[in-house]
Protein backbone atom coordinates (compact mmCIF):
# COMPACT_ATOMS: atom_id res chain seq x y z
CA UNK A 1 0.00 0.00 0.00
CA UNK A 2 1.45 3.58 -0.55
CA UNK A 3 1.89 6.16 1.76
CA UNK A 4 2.43 8.82 -1.21
CA UNK A 5 -0.60 11.57 -1.92
CA UNK A 6 -0.34 11.23 -5.54
CA UNK A 7 -3.03 8.85 -6.29
CA UNK A 8 -5.07 11.51 -4.43
CA UNK A 9 -3.72 14.30 -5.43
CA UNK A 10 -3.99 13.55 -9.18
CA UNK A 11 -8.12 13.09 -9.04
CA UNK A 12 -8.60 15.92 -5.76
CA UNK A 13 -6.86 18.20 -7.00
CA UNK A 14 -8.56 18.99 -10.43
CA UNK A 15 -11.89 18.07 -9.07
CA UNK A 16 -11.71 20.49 -6.37
CA UNK A 17 -10.12 23.31 -8.19
CA UNK A 18 -13.13 22.86 -11.10
CA UNK A 19 -15.67 24.53 -8.26
CA UNK A 20 -12.60 26.98 -7.17
CA UNK A 21 -12.66 28.36 -11.10
CA UNK A 22 -16.05 29.42 -10.46
CA UNK A 23 -15.32 31.34 -7.36
CA UNK A 24 -11.80 32.67 -8.78
CA UNK A 25 -13.85 33.89 -11.86
CA UNK A 26 -15.94 36.33 -9.99
CA UNK A 27 -12.85 37.95 -8.18
CA UNK A 28 -10.61 37.54 -11.01
CA UNK A 29 -11.31 36.07 -14.41
CA UNK A 30 -7.85 36.68 -15.74
CA UNK A 31 -5.93 34.44 -12.86
CA UNK A 32 -8.67 31.14 -14.53
CA UNK A 33 -5.89 30.29 -17.10
CA UNK A 34 -2.86 30.38 -14.86
CA UNK A 35 -5.17 28.39 -12.38
CA UNK A 36 -6.16 25.76 -15.24
CA UNK A 37 -2.32 25.54 -16.08
CA UNK A 38 -0.88 24.92 -12.44
CA UNK A 39 -3.28 22.70 -12.16
CA UNK A 40 -2.80 20.61 -14.94
CA UNK A 41 1.08 20.60 -14.39
CA UNK A 42 1.00 19.30 -10.52
CA UNK A 43 -1.77 16.20 -12.55
CA UNK A 44 1.27 15.60 -14.82
CA UNK A 45 3.79 15.57 -12.05
CA UNK A 46 1.85 13.24 -9.68
CA UNK A 47 1.14 10.81 -12.94
CA UNK A 48 5.06 10.61 -13.77
CA UNK A 49 6.19 10.53 -9.94
CA UNK A 50 3.23 7.56 -10.18
CA UNK A 51 4.94 5.42 -13.29
CA UNK A 52 8.52 6.54 -11.48
CA UNK A 53 7.33 4.61 -8.25
CA UNK A 54 5.47 1.25 -9.95
CA UNK A 55 8.40 0.67 -12.43
CA UNK A 56 10.89 0.62 -9.61
CA UNK A 57 8.59 -0.69 -7.26
CA UNK A 58 6.00 -2.41 -8.50
CA UNK A 59 2.18 -1.73 -8.58
CA UNK A 60 0.78 0.89 -5.97
CA UNK A 61 -2.31 0.87 -4.07
CA UNK A 62 -3.74 3.56 -2.51
CA UNK A 63 -7.10 2.62 -0.25
CA UNK A 64 -9.09 5.48 0.31
CA UNK A 65 -10.04 6.32 3.98
CA UNK A 66 -8.11 3.35 4.67
CA UNK A 67 -11.02 1.21 3.85
CA UNK A 68 -10.04 -2.52 2.73
CA UNK A 69 -11.02 -3.45 -0.47
CA UNK A 70 -13.44 -5.15 -1.57
CA UNK A 71 -16.06 -2.91 0.66
CA UNK A 72 -13.99 0.21 0.41
CA UNK A 73 -12.93 2.17 -3.15
CA UNK A 74 -9.13 1.35 -3.81
CA UNK A 75 -6.83 3.07 -6.79
CA UNK A 76 -4.45 0.83 -8.05
CA UNK A 77 -1.42 1.88 -10.60
CA UNK A 78 0.30 -0.70 -12.57
CA UNK A 79 2.10 -0.30 -15.44
CA UNK A 80 -0.46 0.16 -17.86
CA UNK A 81 -2.54 2.70 -15.85
CA UNK A 82 0.67 4.01 -14.86
CA UNK A 83 1.63 4.66 -18.40
CA UNK A 84 -1.95 5.73 -19.62
CA UNK A 85 -1.85 8.13 -16.79
CA UNK A 86 0.85 10.26 -18.03
CA UNK A 87 -0.87 10.12 -21.62
CA UNK A 88 -3.63 11.81 -20.34
CA UNK A 89 -2.03 14.09 -18.40
CA UNK A 90 0.62 15.16 -20.61
CA UNK A 91 -1.45 15.58 -23.32
CA UNK A 92 -4.12 17.78 -21.03
CA UNK A 93 -1.82 20.08 -20.38
CA UNK A 94 -0.39 20.43 -23.50
CA UNK A 95 -3.81 21.35 -24.69
CA UNK A 96 -4.78 23.60 -21.86
CA UNK A 97 -1.54 26.00 -22.50
CA UNK A 98 -3.21 26.57 -26.18
CA UNK A 99 -6.29 27.36 -25.10
CA UNK A 100 -6.25 30.77 -24.01
CA UNK A 101 -6.46 32.31 -27.45
CA UNK A 102 -8.71 29.90 -28.99
CA UNK A 103 -11.36 30.57 -25.92
CA UNK A 104 -10.63 34.42 -26.22
CA UNK A 105 -11.50 33.81 -30.05
CA UNK A 106 -14.32 31.39 -29.81
CA UNK A 107 -16.19 32.06 -26.51
CA UNK A 108 -14.54 34.57 -24.17
CA UNK A 109 -17.73 35.37 -22.36
CA UNK A 110 -17.75 31.53 -21.63
CA UNK A 111 -14.29 31.13 -20.68
CA UNK A 112 -14.63 30.69 -16.93
CA UNK A 113 -17.27 27.75 -17.37
CA UNK A 114 -14.80 26.09 -19.65
CA UNK A 115 -12.22 25.79 -17.25
CA UNK A 116 -14.28 24.81 -15.08
CA UNK A 117 -15.72 22.05 -17.18
CA UNK A 118 -12.35 21.38 -18.75
CA UNK A 119 -10.91 20.52 -15.03
CA UNK A 120 -13.85 17.92 -14.63
CA UNK A 121 -13.33 16.32 -17.40
CA UNK A 122 -10.01 15.47 -17.32
CA UNK A 123 -10.66 14.52 -13.26
CA UNK A 124 -13.20 12.02 -14.77
CA UNK A 125 -10.61 10.68 -17.78
CA UNK A 126 -7.53 10.34 -14.55
CA UNK A 127 -10.31 8.49 -12.44
CA UNK A 128 -11.45 6.33 -14.80
CA UNK A 129 -7.85 5.44 -15.44
CA UNK A 130 -6.84 5.21 -12.08
CA UNK A 131 -9.59 3.56 -10.00
CA UNK A 132 -9.67 0.05 -9.04
CA UNK A 133 -13.10 -0.48 -8.40
CA UNK A 134 -15.58 -1.21 -11.43
CA UNK A 135 -18.30 1.04 -9.99
CA UNK A 136 -16.02 4.46 -9.49
CA UNK A 137 -15.24 3.99 -12.91
CA UNK A 138 -18.79 4.57 -13.70
CA UNK A 139 -18.63 7.56 -11.95
CA UNK A 140 -15.79 9.12 -13.07
CA UNK A 141 -17.01 8.10 -16.91
CA UNK A 142 -20.22 9.87 -16.15
CA UNK A 143 -18.19 12.60 -14.80
CA UNK A 144 -15.86 13.07 -18.07
CA UNK A 145 -19.06 12.20 -20.14
CA UNK A 146 -21.36 15.17 -18.60
CA UNK A 147 -18.57 17.64 -18.79
CA UNK A 148 -17.82 16.43 -22.65
CA UNK A 149 -21.53 16.79 -23.66
CA UNK A 150 -21.11 20.92 -22.63
CA UNK A 151 -18.14 21.28 -23.63
CA UNK A 152 -19.25 20.38 -27.30
CA UNK A 153 -22.65 22.26 -26.94
CA UNK A 154 -20.86 25.67 -26.52
CA UNK A 155 -19.09 25.43 -30.49
CA UNK A 156 -20.30 26.67 -33.88
CA UNK A 157 -23.76 25.95 -35.27
CA UNK A 158 -24.49 22.33 -35.20
CA UNK A 159 -22.96 21.85 -32.10
CA UNK A 160 -26.23 21.70 -29.57
CA UNK A 161 -27.56 19.06 -31.84
CA UNK A 162 -24.07 17.45 -31.73
CA UNK A 163 -23.72 17.00 -28.50
CA UNK A 164 -27.06 15.89 -27.94
CA UNK A 165 -26.75 13.02 -30.30
CA UNK A 166 -23.45 12.00 -28.68
CA UNK A 167 -25.32 12.76 -24.72
CA UNK A 168 -28.00 9.85 -26.02
CA UNK A 169 -25.42 7.95 -27.21
CA UNK A 170 -22.85 8.46 -24.23
CA UNK A 171 -26.03 7.69 -21.94
CA UNK A 172 -26.90 4.23 -23.51
CA UNK A 173 -23.29 3.17 -23.73
CA UNK A 174 -23.71 4.55 -19.81
CA UNK A 175 -26.51 2.21 -19.71
CA UNK A 176 -25.02 -1.30 -20.68
CA UNK A 177 -21.86 -0.70 -18.44
CA UNK A 178 -23.75 -0.14 -15.31
CA UNK A 179 -26.09 -2.72 -16.56
CA UNK A 180 -23.00 -5.32 -16.74
CA UNK A 181 -21.57 -4.23 -13.43
CA UNK A 182 -25.04 -4.79 -12.01
CA UNK A 183 -24.84 -8.76 -12.97
CA UNK A 184 -21.21 -9.27 -12.28
CA UNK A 185 -22.20 -7.96 -8.82
CA UNK A 186 -25.17 -10.23 -8.68
CA UNK A 187 -22.97 -12.69 -9.18
CA UNK A 188 -19.77 -12.19 -7.72
CA UNK A 189 -20.34 -10.09 -4.59
CA UNK A 190 -17.74 -7.97 -5.69
CA UNK A 191 -17.09 -5.04 -7.77
CA UNK A 192 -13.11 -4.81 -6.71
CA UNK A 193 -11.34 -5.14 -9.82
CA UNK A 194 -8.48 -7.50 -8.28
CA UNK A 195 -10.80 -9.19 -6.63
CA UNK A 196 -12.99 -9.91 -9.32
CA UNK A 197 -9.73 -11.39 -11.18
CA UNK A 198 -9.87 -13.95 -8.57
CA UNK A 199 -13.27 -15.02 -8.44
CA UNK A 200 -14.24 -14.36 -12.10
CA UNK A 201 -12.31 -17.90 -13.14
CA UNK A 202 -14.47 -19.89 -11.26
CA UNK A 203 -18.00 -18.39 -12.88
CA UNK A 204 -16.98 -18.35 -16.27
CA UNK A 205 -19.86 -21.24 -16.71
CA UNK A 206 -22.65 -18.84 -15.84
CA UNK A 207 -25.04 -17.40 -18.02
CA UNK A 208 -25.25 -14.30 -15.42
CA UNK A 209 -21.41 -13.25 -16.56
CA UNK A 210 -21.87 -14.11 -19.92
CA UNK A 211 -24.60 -11.50 -19.89
CA UNK A 212 -22.46 -8.92 -17.76
CA UNK A 213 -19.15 -9.23 -20.14
CA UNK A 214 -22.17 -8.49 -23.12
CA UNK A 215 -23.33 -5.36 -21.07
CA UNK A 216 -19.67 -4.47 -21.00
CA UNK A 217 -18.27 -4.65 -24.33
CA UNK A 218 -21.17 -3.07 -26.08
CA UNK A 219 -21.49 -0.13 -23.51
CA UNK A 220 -17.55 0.30 -23.92
CA UNK A 221 -17.31 0.28 -27.87
CA UNK A 222 -20.33 3.02 -27.52
CA UNK A 223 -17.90 5.45 -24.86
CA UNK A 224 -14.54 4.52 -27.50
CA UNK A 225 -16.98 4.79 -31.02
CA UNK A 226 -16.08 1.55 -32.29
CA UNK A 227 -17.59 1.00 -35.23
CA UNK A 228 -20.51 0.46 -36.24
CA UNK A 229 -21.11 2.50 -32.60
CA UNK A 230 -19.65 5.57 -33.65
CA UNK A 231 -21.99 7.51 -34.75
CA UNK A 232 -21.78 9.88 -32.00
CA UNK A 233 -18.26 10.83 -33.23
CA UNK A 234 -18.01 12.81 -36.63
CA UNK A 235 -20.09 15.61 -35.60
CA UNK A 236 -18.97 16.03 -32.21
CA UNK A 237 -15.79 16.52 -33.16
CA UNK A 238 -16.20 18.75 -35.69
CA UNK A 239 -18.56 21.29 -34.27
CA UNK A 240 -17.11 21.09 -31.11
CA UNK A 241 -14.73 24.34 -30.32
CA UNK A 242 -11.30 24.19 -31.08
CA UNK A 243 -9.88 23.95 -28.27
CA UNK A 244 -12.76 21.35 -27.31
CA UNK A 245 -12.18 19.00 -29.93
CA UNK A 246 -8.28 18.89 -29.62
CA UNK A 247 -8.85 17.92 -26.32
CA UNK A 248 -11.23 15.32 -26.46
CA UNK A 249 -10.05 13.32 -29.89
CA UNK A 250 -6.79 12.12 -29.01
CA UNK A 251 -8.15 11.69 -25.45
CA UNK A 252 -11.55 10.47 -24.71
CA UNK A 253 -11.72 7.24 -27.34
CA UNK A 254 -7.96 6.21 -25.76
CA UNK A 255 -9.12 6.32 -22.46
CA UNK A 256 -12.22 4.14 -23.74
CA UNK A 257 -9.54 1.84 -25.05
CA UNK A 258 -8.30 1.54 -22.49
CA UNK A 259 -10.90 0.38 -20.20
CA UNK A 260 -11.68 -2.62 -22.44
CA UNK A 261 -8.49 -3.79 -22.18
CA UNK A 262 -8.50 -3.66 -18.70
CA UNK A 263 -11.73 -5.20 -18.58
CA UNK A 264 -11.01 -7.93 -21.37
CA UNK A 265 -8.21 -8.58 -20.66
CA UNK A 266 -7.33 -7.88 -16.93
CA UNK A 267 -10.49 -8.45 -14.81
CA UNK A 268 -11.69 -11.32 -17.19
CA UNK A 269 -9.17 -13.65 -17.87
CA UNK A 270 -7.86 -13.02 -21.58
CA UNK A 271 -9.24 -16.66 -22.38
CA UNK A 272 -12.47 -16.10 -22.15
CA UNK A 273 -13.01 -13.86 -24.90
CA UNK A 274 -9.97 -14.97 -27.17
CA UNK A 275 -10.86 -18.50 -27.25
CA UNK A 276 -14.52 -19.41 -24.69
CA UNK A 277 -16.35 -16.77 -26.65
CA UNK A 278 -16.42 -15.78 -30.29
CA UNK A 279 -15.58 -12.23 -28.87
CA UNK A 280 -12.43 -11.51 -30.48
CA UNK A 281 -13.40 -12.95 -33.31
CA UNK A 282 -16.80 -9.99 -33.48
CA UNK A 283 -13.96 -7.37 -32.57
CA UNK A 284 -11.36 -8.22 -34.88
CA UNK A 285 -14.11 -7.97 -37.38
CA UNK A 286 -15.76 -4.74 -36.07
CA UNK A 287 -12.28 -3.19 -36.42
CA UNK A 288 -11.35 -4.18 -39.67
CA UNK A 289 -14.75 -2.66 -41.06
CA UNK A 290 -14.07 0.41 -39.30
CA UNK A 291 -10.71 0.68 -40.32
CA UNK A 292 -12.32 0.56 -44.24
CA UNK A 293 -14.95 2.42 -43.22
CA UNK A 294 -13.23 5.45 -41.17
CA UNK A 295 -10.72 5.68 -44.45
CA UNK A 296 -13.33 5.56 -47.10
CA UNK A 297 -15.36 8.36 -45.62
CA UNK A 298 -12.60 10.34 -44.87
CA UNK A 299 -11.66 10.34 -48.44
CA UNK A 300 -14.95 12.02 -49.14
CA UNK A 301 -14.63 14.95 -46.88
CA UNK A 302 -14.11 18.41 -47.98
CA UNK A 303 -13.78 20.16 -44.22
CA UNK A 304 -10.75 18.95 -43.28
CA UNK A 305 -11.78 18.75 -39.25
CA UNK A 306 -14.43 16.32 -40.39
CA UNK A 307 -12.24 14.18 -42.12
CA UNK A 308 -9.76 13.67 -38.94
CA UNK A 309 -13.15 12.48 -36.90
CA UNK A 310 -13.32 9.95 -39.75
CA UNK A 311 -9.19 8.75 -39.52
CA UNK A 312 -9.98 8.84 -36.26
CA UNK A 313 -12.54 6.22 -36.50
CA UNK A 314 -10.13 4.05 -38.33
CA UNK A 315 -7.36 4.69 -36.05
CA UNK A 316 -9.92 3.07 -32.81
CA UNK A 317 -9.92 0.43 -35.11
CA UNK A 318 -6.31 -0.32 -35.16
CA UNK A 319 -6.17 -0.50 -31.40
CA UNK A 320 -9.22 -2.90 -31.15
CA UNK A 321 -7.59 -5.17 -33.77
CA UNK A 322 -4.62 -5.22 -31.84
CA UNK A 323 -6.90 -6.68 -28.91
CA UNK A 324 -8.47 -8.84 -31.02
CA UNK A 325 -5.74 -11.03 -32.29
CA UNK A 326 -5.37 -11.91 -28.56
CA UNK A 327 -1.45 -12.40 -29.08
CA UNK A 328 1.40 -10.35 -27.15
CA UNK A 329 2.07 -8.59 -30.33
CA UNK A 330 -1.06 -7.41 -30.93
CA UNK A 331 -1.78 -6.11 -27.76
CA UNK A 332 2.10 -4.41 -27.63
CA UNK A 333 0.62 -2.36 -30.80
CA UNK A 334 -2.87 -1.79 -29.13
CA UNK A 335 -1.14 -0.61 -26.30
CA UNK A 336 1.44 1.76 -28.24
CA UNK A 337 -1.38 2.99 -30.63
CA UNK A 338 -3.10 4.67 -27.49
CA UNK A 339 -0.24 6.50 -27.07
CA UNK A 340 1.09 7.36 -30.16
CA UNK A 341 -2.44 8.09 -31.61
CA UNK A 342 -3.31 10.14 -28.85
CA UNK A 343 -0.13 12.32 -30.14
CA UNK A 344 -0.76 11.99 -33.18
CA UNK A 345 -4.93 13.25 -33.31
CA UNK A 346 -3.54 16.24 -30.50
CA UNK A 347 -1.07 17.62 -32.88
CA UNK A 348 -3.30 17.16 -36.41
CA UNK A 349 -6.44 18.81 -34.32
CA UNK A 350 -4.34 21.54 -32.38
CA UNK A 351 -3.18 22.29 -36.51
CA UNK A 352 -6.95 22.50 -37.46
CA UNK A 353 -7.26 24.80 -34.71
CA UNK A 354 -4.06 26.88 -35.56
CA UNK A 355 -5.38 27.64 -39.06
CA UNK A 356 -8.54 28.32 -38.09
CA UNK A 357 -7.49 30.90 -35.31
CA UNK A 358 -5.07 32.74 -38.04
CA UNK A 359 -8.74 32.61 -40.01
CA UNK A 360 -8.12 30.20 -42.65
CA UNK A 361 -10.99 27.85 -43.85
CA UNK A 362 -11.00 24.46 -43.26
CA UNK A 363 -12.57 23.33 -46.33
CA UNK A 364 -9.47 21.74 -48.03
CA UNK A 365 -9.70 23.08 -51.23
CA UNK A 366 -9.37 26.56 -49.95
CA UNK A 367 -6.10 25.87 -48.31
CA UNK A 368 -3.54 26.92 -51.25
CA UNK A 369 -0.60 28.67 -50.09
CA UNK A 370 -0.79 27.85 -46.48
CA UNK A 371 2.98 26.85 -46.26
CA UNK A 372 4.02 30.52 -47.37
CA UNK A 373 1.44 32.40 -44.81
CA UNK A 374 1.94 29.46 -42.24
CA UNK A 375 5.33 27.27 -42.50
CA UNK A 376 5.92 25.64 -39.41
CA UNK A 377 2.54 25.07 -38.72
CA UNK A 378 2.15 24.03 -41.90
CA UNK A 379 5.03 21.58 -41.56
CA UNK A 380 3.79 20.07 -38.20
CA UNK A 381 0.80 18.81 -40.30
CA UNK A 382 3.00 17.15 -42.68
CA UNK A 383 4.86 15.32 -39.57
CA UNK A 384 2.45 14.24 -38.07
CA UNK A 385 0.38 12.87 -41.49
CA UNK A 386 3.54 11.34 -41.88
CA UNK A 387 2.98 9.45 -38.57
CA UNK A 388 -0.55 8.50 -39.42
CA UNK A 389 0.36 7.28 -43.10
CA UNK A 390 3.03 5.19 -41.02
CA UNK A 391 6.52 6.34 -42.52
CA UNK A 392 9.42 5.28 -40.18
CA UNK A 393 10.61 6.77 -37.96
CA UNK A 394 8.21 8.08 -36.82
CA UNK A 395 5.89 6.75 -34.05
CA UNK A 396 2.90 5.74 -35.62
CA UNK A 397 4.99 3.08 -38.21
CA UNK A 398 6.11 1.02 -34.72
CA UNK A 399 2.61 0.36 -33.59
CA UNK A 400 1.24 -0.33 -36.64
CA UNK A 401 3.95 -2.88 -37.10
CA UNK A 402 3.56 -4.67 -34.11
CA UNK A 403 0.06 -4.55 -35.44
CA UNK A 404 0.72 -6.27 -38.63
CA UNK A 405 3.12 -9.22 -36.54
CA UNK A 406 0.20 -9.94 -34.50
CA UNK A 407 -2.03 -10.60 -37.51
CA UNK A 408 0.56 -12.57 -38.65
CA UNK A 409 1.10 -14.46 -35.42
CA UNK A 410 -2.86 -14.77 -35.47
CA UNK A 411 -2.42 -15.84 -39.18
CA UNK A 412 -5.04 -13.70 -39.70
CA UNK A 413 -3.56 -12.36 -43.23
CA UNK A 414 -6.85 -10.36 -44.43
CA UNK A 415 -6.43 -8.43 -40.98
CA UNK A 416 -2.97 -7.93 -42.32
CA UNK A 417 -3.73 -7.01 -45.38
CA UNK A 418 -6.50 -4.13 -44.26
CA UNK A 419 -4.15 -2.27 -42.02
CA UNK A 420 -1.91 -2.43 -44.81
CA UNK A 421 -4.34 -1.22 -47.28
CA UNK A 422 -5.10 1.58 -44.25
CA UNK A 423 -1.83 2.89 -44.71
CA UNK A 424 -2.43 3.39 -48.30
CA UNK A 425 -5.71 4.76 -48.19
CA UNK A 426 -3.96 7.71 -45.39
CA UNK A 427 -1.47 8.54 -47.61
CA UNK A 428 -3.95 9.55 -50.22
CA UNK A 429 -6.10 11.18 -47.51
CA UNK A 430 -3.11 13.20 -46.80
CA UNK A 431 -1.01 13.91 -49.68
CA UNK A 432 -4.27 15.37 -51.11
CA UNK A 433 -4.35 17.84 -47.82
CA UNK A 434 -0.56 18.53 -48.40
CA UNK A 435 -1.04 18.81 -52.23
CA UNK A 436 -3.52 21.87 -51.75
CA UNK A 437 -1.83 23.10 -48.99
CA UNK A 438 1.99 23.00 -50.59
CA UNK A 439 1.27 23.48 -54.49
CA UNK A 440 -2.15 24.63 -55.08
CA UNK A 441 -2.31 27.92 -56.73
CA UNK A 442 -2.64 30.80 -54.64
CA UNK A 443 -5.65 32.92 -55.03
CA UNK A 444 -6.63 36.16 -52.93
CA UNK A 445 -10.20 35.43 -52.57
CA UNK A 446 -9.32 32.67 -50.41
CA UNK A 447 -7.89 35.36 -47.90
CA UNK A 448 -9.82 38.86 -47.77
CA UNK A 449 -8.21 40.12 -44.84
CA UNK A 450 -4.74 39.97 -46.01
CA UNK A 451 -2.19 39.18 -49.13
CA UNK A 452 -2.32 35.27 -48.84
CA UNK A 453 1.62 35.76 -49.25
CA UNK A 454 2.22 37.54 -45.99
CA UNK A 455 3.75 35.77 -43.38
CA UNK A 456 1.67 35.13 -40.11
CA UNK A 457 2.12 32.02 -38.21
CA UNK A 458 0.22 30.56 -35.07
CA UNK A 459 0.86 32.07 -31.95
CA UNK A 460 4.25 31.00 -29.94
CA UNK A 461 1.51 29.98 -27.42
CA UNK A 462 0.22 27.70 -30.06
CA UNK A 463 2.63 26.99 -31.89
CA UNK A 464 5.55 25.64 -29.33
CA UNK A 465 3.01 23.03 -27.70
CA UNK A 466 1.92 22.21 -31.67
CA UNK A 467 5.48 21.09 -32.08
CA UNK A 468 6.44 19.48 -29.00
CA UNK A 469 3.47 17.08 -29.97
CA UNK A 470 5.10 16.99 -33.53
CA UNK A 471 8.77 16.65 -31.69
CA UNK A 472 6.70 13.70 -29.87
CA UNK A 473 5.86 11.85 -32.79
CA UNK A 474 9.29 11.83 -34.23
CA UNK A 475 11.00 10.85 -30.47
CA UNK A 476 8.99 8.61 -29.00
CA UNK A 477 9.05 6.26 -32.39
CA UNK A 478 13.09 6.29 -32.23
CA UNK A 479 12.70 5.20 -28.45
CA UNK A 480 9.65 3.28 -28.87
CA UNK A 481 11.67 0.20 -28.76
CA UNK A 482 12.61 1.68 -24.62
CA UNK A 483 9.43 2.22 -23.98
CA UNK A 484 7.75 -1.12 -25.56
CA UNK A 485 10.90 -2.97 -23.80
CA UNK A 486 10.82 -0.82 -20.44
CA UNK A 487 7.07 -0.50 -19.89
CA UNK A 488 4.37 -1.92 -22.26
CA UNK A 489 5.94 -5.71 -22.00
CA UNK A 490 5.08 -5.01 -18.12
CA UNK A 491 1.60 -4.46 -18.96
CA UNK A 492 1.07 -7.89 -20.83
CA UNK A 493 -0.31 -11.31 -19.02
CA UNK A 494 1.40 -14.07 -18.97
CA UNK A 495 -1.00 -15.86 -20.88
CA UNK A 496 -0.27 -13.78 -23.84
Amino acid sequence: MSHLPFPILIIVVPLISAFLMILLGWLRKSLCYLLLIFVLGITTLSSFMILEEVLWKGSIHYRLGGWLPPWGIEYVIDPLNGFVLLIVSTISLIIGITSKPMVEREFPERAIYFYCLYLLQITGLLGIVITGDLFNLYVFLEIASLAGYALIAIGEEGAPFASFNYMIYGTIGACFYLLGVGYLYIESGSLNMADLTKLLPGLLSSKVTLIAFAFFSVGIAIKMALFPLHVWLPDAYTYAPSTVSTLVAPLTTKVGAYVMIRVMVNVFPPTFFTETLPAALLLRWMAGLGILFGCLFALAQKDLKRMLGYVLIAEIGYIAMGIGFGNRNGLTGAILHIMNDGLMMACLFLFVGAITLKGWPRKIDQLQGLHQTMPLTSAAFVLSGLSVIGVPPTCGFFSKWYLVLGAIDAKQWLSAAILLASSLCNAILFFRVIEKAYFGKAGNEQRIERPILKRDEAPLIVLIPLWVLTLGVISLGLFSGTIISNIIHLTIPASF
